[in-house]
C-alpha cells in the first residue's frame, strides 16, 4: 500500500518591501512522504520570494498554487499560472537534471530554481554548462545553513509571516525566525 501525503496548511502573510507587494495567501502543502520539511519550507520560501509577480506578471489575475512536486515530476514545485491557463512562471526546488529545466522553459515564461543542501554546489557545477542556452532560466542558492533552519518552522498548522527587503527573506513564526540570503548563480 502506497504511503500517502501528509497535508501541511499555512497562512502566509507577505511583506515584500522590495517589489511593493503585500498579501495573505492561505496555503495548502502536500508534504511527499519521501520529501523532508527542510525541501517543503524551501518550497515555500521559494513561494514568497516570487508571489510579486502575480501581480507585477498577471496584475493580480492569476493563479499562484503549490504543484504535486514529488508526486509528478512533469509538475512543477509551485506555479504561477494567468486567466488564460499559460504558464508564467515554474518554480523548481532543489538539484533537478538539465531536461526537465529545458522542458519547463518550453511550458513556462520564466523559470526560477531554488537549489538548496550541501550538495548543491556539486550539482551546479556539474551542470551550469548545460543550462547555459536556457534564457528563461533562473538559479538561485539558498545556503544550506538557512534551509536546515527552515525546517525548524514546520508545523502542520502554521501562521508565518515573510519579509522580503533588500533581495533577502526573513520567515518568522511562533517557533522563531530564519533570515534567508539567497544568491544568484543564473
Amino acid at each position: 500500500m502506497a504511503l500517502k501525503s501528509t497535508i501541511f496548511k499555512a497562512n502566509l502573510a507577505i511583506a515584500d518591501i522590495d517589489h511593493g507587494y503585500y498579501a495573505d495567501h492561505a496555503l495548502t502543502l502536500a508534504r511527499h512522504p519521501s520529501e523532508t520539511d527542510e525541501r517543503m519550507m524551501v518550497r515555500l520560501v521559494a513561494l514568497a520570494l516570487q508571489a510579486h509577480e502575480l501581480q507585477d506578471t498577471c496584475n493580480g489575475d492569476g493563479t499562484l498554487a503549490f504543484g504535486a512536486g514529488l508526486s509528478d515530476p512533469d509538475d512543477p514545485d509551485a506555479s504561477l499560472t494567468d486567466f488564460t491557463g499559460r504558464k508564467r512562471l515554474w518554480i523548481e526546488v532543489g538539484q533537478p537534471e538539465d531536461k526537465p529545466l529545458a522542458k519547463a522553459c518550453s511550458k513556462a515564461d520564466a523559470v526560477v530554481v531554488y537549489a538548496f543542501h550541501h550538495a548543491a554546489e556539486v550539482w551546479w557545477k556539474g551542470i551550469e554548462t548545460k543550462l547555459t542556452r536556457l534564457d528563461k532560466l533562473q538559479v538561485w542558492r539558498i545556503p544550506a545553513e538557512a534551509s536546515q533552519q527552515l525546517a525548524g518552522l514546520a508545523e502542520r498548522s502554521m501562521q508565518l509571516q515573510a519579509t522580503v527587503q533588500e533581495g533577502a527573506l526573513t520567515l518568522s513564526s511562533n517557533l522563531g525566525s530564519v533570515h534567508v540570503e539567497p544568491l544568484r548563480w543564473k
